[in-house]
């Protein structure tokens, strides 16, 4: 016999992505059940590294500070494109964490899980599912002995996606052409070459011996150490990685006296590449790794999974508390779907530009990308690109602003000093009026906060409305055009609705 459950939302995987979305939609207020199929949180580093856009998000929730405390130290550096040794400068997108922050990946999931829970989200851990079967009102979700009934199901449950796998959606794209490995280890011994700490990735990587390698140091002896070679080009995937081959390729990249003191856990990867054609089937959403697969080049996988949970969450608590337009469920595969394919055609560039191995024309290419690189007008093109600060979704208005991030500003409000990203710890859309232009009997729906503030910065508009996920969909440059146009956009799921 199965117990039976009822939840508003069931995410399937505690992974990020599936943590994050779980903490918007609990912000929200909507009943959230998360299913793992794991016992407990495995300490892997895994993606570990957040990108400056991510750390705007997720400190406008009040989330970053956790964060800091378990972050990894650091040389203060920019990201990467490729590995080539020209670091990416955030600097130009005003933001005021231009550099990545390196957080192993069960931290971020600590962090994010305490706060989705104690927003009364429930986590159920050794929980594989076995079943999904949608409908026209919900999906049924069978599982470890438990079938849950829920109105939306979202699939948060990595690359090799069982929600995606029952339902038999293709999941298009190319497989890998190399293959590495990723271990968790500890060192007893190190050599002069084995790094102290954590820099830019081209100070982290080395060759010797037939293998590339990079060891990214953690703190004590700790050590991320990844590593290719050709002998392993035909091993199978599933094949478990061995001591024995982690320290052949320790010693002869970094040394007969770096010697390895333990491994904490290891597996193999590829660059495949792959992406869903539709984010959302039914009653079924996909988020993640669930949804798109890529070559981890430039730490961008864990950032996009984020970036979708705070896309997805606030348009998916709208639908289930009947309180959306028709169409916003939709606008999430609009938005994301084109992002990750950005990201998917990005990585595959750098694929050919950081091959080990490269060739004669590689090599050219490498050195005309590194003296692009060092251009500024480039360097912010693709500084803009790789940390999700240039990101602009295409939506309705004329404003020049429309669709993008704001930078986060000093402001002075009546209760006194404050900054724009504090005003989104509701998960609420903010109405910004700095110019007193916003008409003082202008009546708004619950959800919308209006804020009236003081910028010494010109932010480009007099008024501004910005969607919970902090993307601004309205703007004004006097009163004549605060009114029916500002409810209008209201009532029009925030401009998401093309």
């Amino acid at each position: 016999m199965l117990a039976e459950i009822e939840t508003e939302v069931a995410i399937v995987g505690a992974g990020p992505t599936g943590l994050m979305l779980a903490c918007e939609l609990a912000l929200a207020g909507v009943e959230t059940l998360v299913l793992e199929k794991l016992p407990g949180r495995v300490e892997q580093v895994k993606g570990g590294a957040i990108q400056p856009r991510t750390a705007e998000l997720l400190e406008s929730r009040g989330l970053l500070e956790p964060l800091l405390r378990r972050a990894v130290p650091s040389d203060p550096v920019g990201g990467h494109f490729a590995a080539l040794p020209v670091p990416l400068d955030c600097t130009p997108w005003q933001t005021r964490h231009p550099f990545l922050i390196a957080i192993p990946q069960w931290g971020i999931e600590e962090v994010l899980e305490e706060r989705a829970t104690a927003g009364g989200a429930r986590v159920l851990r050794g929980t594989a599912v076995s079943g999904v079967e949608p409908d026209h009102h919900g999906v049924t979700v069978t599982a470890d002995g438990l079938r849950v009934r829920a109105r939306y199901l979202a699939a948060c449950d990595g690359g090799h996606s069982t929600v995606r796998t029952l339902l038999g959606l293709p999941f298009p794209g190319r497989p890998g052409t190399h293959q590495a490995v990723l271990a968790d280890i500890r060192l007893s011994a190190v050599s002069s070459l084995v790094p102290r700490q954590l820099g830019h990735m081209s100070t982290l990587t080395r060759q010797g011996g037939g293998h590339w390698a990079m060891l990214a140091p953690l703190g004590g002896d700790r050590y991320r150490f990844t590593f290719w070679s050709a002998a392993q080009e035909d091993t199978a995937r599933e094949t478990p990685v061995t001591p024995e081959e982690i320290t052949t390729a320790l010693r002869a990249v970094y040394g007969e006296e770096t010697t390895l003191g333990a491994v904490d856990n290891s597996s193999r990867y590829t660059d495949a590449t792959r992406q869903l054609e539709h984010y959302r089937a039914g009653r079924v959403l996909f988020a993640g790794d669930a949804a798109h697969i890529h070559p981890p080049l430039g730490g961008q996988g864990l950032n996009l999974g984020i970036q979708d949970a705070f896309n997805l969450g606030w348009k998916l608590a709208a639908t289930v508390q009947d309180r959306a337009p028709s169409g916003l469920l939709d606008s999430y595969h609009a938005e994301r779907h084109p992002v990750g394919a950005q990201v998917l055609h990005h990585t595959s560039a750098q694929r050919v530009l950081a091959d080990p191995h490269p060739s004669e024309d590689v090599s050219a290419l490498r050195d005309i990308f590194i003296d692009l690189l060092r251009l500024p007008d480039a360097n912010r093109h693709l500084a803009g690109l790789m940390s999700g600060l240039s990101l602009r979704y295409e939506l309705s208005g004329e404003h020049p602003l429309t669709g993008r991030r704001l930078p986060d500003v000093d402001l002075v409000t009546e209760a006194g000093p404050t900054r724009l990203s504090a005003l989104f710890g509701s998960g609420h859309a903010v109405l910004l009026d700095l110019a007193g232009v916003v008409p003082a009997g202008l009546r708004l729906p619950a959800r919308v906060d209006l804020v009236r503030a003081a910028c010494a910065d010109d932010v480009g508009a007099a008024a501004l409305l910005f969607r919970p996920d902090g993307y601004l969909c309205w703007a004004a440059d006097n009163s004549a055009a605060c009114g029916e146009t500002l409810l209008s956009t209201i009532a029009g799921g925030l401009a998401v609705v093309p």
